[in-house]
């Protein structure tokens, strides 16, 4: 069981890092002497990022909540 754990803090620490870059590498795009944009497409950019966070919250509480077999 301890593999299956190191395992999960190894690849979920390195999927974050690369998570929180591309955001930061996104936030370059708010330069306005080098882009041009609305507000409507920088809401459509946050709202489609917080649909799949709360997707992929909903998954670790799925999974955290699963109901175990019945056993007398």
């Amino acid at each position: 069981m301890d593999g299956k754990r190191e395992r999960f803090k190894r690849v979920a620490a390195r999927r974050t890092n690369a998570i929180l870059r591309r955001i930061e590498i996104l936030g370059n795009c708010a330069n306005r002497s080098a882009y041009e944009y609305t507000e409507d497409e920088v809401s459509k950019i946050f709202n489609e990022i917080d649909r799949v966070l709360r997707i992929t919250k909903m998954r670790f509480n799925i999974a955290r909540n699963k109901k175990k077999e019945f056993k007398l």
